[in-house]
């Protein structure tokens, strides 16, 4: 039997063009994905590879649909195993399985949702839903399945900039969310749907949280974006306390003022052992759409300053632009209604460094059980 496996080997590599497939996987190994800094074959990516007369074929599964060098890894793939001698042709099929988040003991998951991620920030008024929602609808862009939880009880925003403020209908004890532009959402906006302001404390703020998570058909998600309040009161701590978090992101505007709170934002989040995924700088800078000349109206800078004091990355900086408030008035976000803009290309860049920094926390976690 030894022998026939030899000779078996023997004919099967004269059959494929003397195309062997340990020599596609060795010369795939010169690919390194940069953020998780391994190569793609130890990492795993390399899947179903077939070989066939010369013609070579594989699954390339990333670790997200929104990753930032999708691109680069299939050029350069297909480049390294067209130059292997006897390949004849190369059929690469990009795919993906996002990686779930850690476990976290006394913290419920919420069933079929791989990640949470919170958006949260020190301050009001430096457009965190804004920035909640196109992340959001960028992932969902990038073929990504994501879900968008409003958790600001007092200032339900999400329903308006998502153009969906239908009755929500149920299943049993369950709530179907509503779904706009790919992107399934939850408001307390549609459960409050007039304009009473709710006077709640700690306990019944929980209660309705814990509904929103956990009595929701969210199904199979591969994000959850959790648009927190400002501040870092009852929700932020529910959240943090009770949920399994991927890890937080915090938005600033770059004023010193807002700076300031973003700091807090960040400790608070370390405090309570949420991993800090970076740093957005929301209104980074205006371009004057008349003579294109770029003013920095707050200030610049200080975001990106603030992740390197914190040592937590910088995802990046969005120019303040009238068409992200136009947008969300309409109920179309930037990204879905004019995707070409600076700040709508700004807010994809971010979504899809954002999803390589939830890969690459999951992933290390993983290697750290090893």
């Amino acid at each position: 039997m030894p022998h026939f496996n030899i000779y078996q080997e023997y004919y099967m590599s004269i059959f494929n063009n003397g195309v062997a497939k340990e020599d596609i996987l060795e010369a795939l190994k010169q690919i390194v994905d940069p953020d998780l800094k391994k190569d793609v074959v130890t990492l795993g990516m390399i899947r179903d590879l077939d070989i066939r007369d010369g013609r070579v074929s594989f699954r390339f599964v990333l670790t997200t649909p929104a990753c930032p060098v999708k691109d680069r890894f299939e050029g350069e793939a297909r480049q390294i195993v067209s130059g292997l001698k006897g390949v004849k042709s190369v059929d690469i099929k990009m795919d993906s399985e996002v990686p779930r988040q850690k476990s976290v003991p006394e913290r419920k998951a919420v069933e079929g949702v791989a990640n949470i991620v919170a958006v949260t920030s020190g301050k009001g008024g430096v457009g965190k839903s804004t920035v909640a929602v196109n992340l959001a609808c960028a992932l969902a862009r990038e073929g990504a399945k994501v879900g968008l939880i409003d958790c600001d009880i007092y200032g339900p925003n999400v329903p308006i900039m998502m153009g969906n403020n239908d009755q929500l209908k149920g299943r049993g004890d369950m709530i179907i969310p509503l779904e706009s532009h790919g992107v399934k959402f939850m408001s307390m906006g549609l459960l409050a749907r007039d304009d009473t302001p709710l006077v709640w404390r700690g306990p019944m703020l929980h209660n309705v949280l814990q509904k929103m998570l956990y009595q929701v058909e969210w199904g199979k998600l591969d994000y959850l974006i959790a648009d927190l309040p400002p501040g870092t009161g009852d929700v932020q701590i529910t959240m943090t306390q009770s949920v399994p978090l991927s890890g937080g992101i915090i938005v600033t505007t770059p004023q010193d003022v807002a700076l300031s709170d973003a700091r807090k934002g960040v400790v608070m989040l370390q405090q309570v052992n949420v991993d800090v995924l970076g740093i957005i700088e929301n209104m980074s800078y205006f371009v004057c759409p008349a003579c294109g000349e770029r003013s920095e109206i707050f200030d610049h800078g200080g975001g990106e300053a603030t992740s390197r004091e914190f040592n937590v990355p910088f995802l990046g900086g969005i120019p303040l632009e009238t068409g992200i408030r136009k947008c969300g008035d309409r109920g179309i976000p930037l990204v879905v209604e004019d995707p070409d803009s600076p700040a709508a290309v700004a807010f994809a860049e971010i979504a899809r460094t954002l999803a390589a920094e939830v890969s690459k926390t999951n992933l290390q976690v993983l290697d750290s059980r090893d």
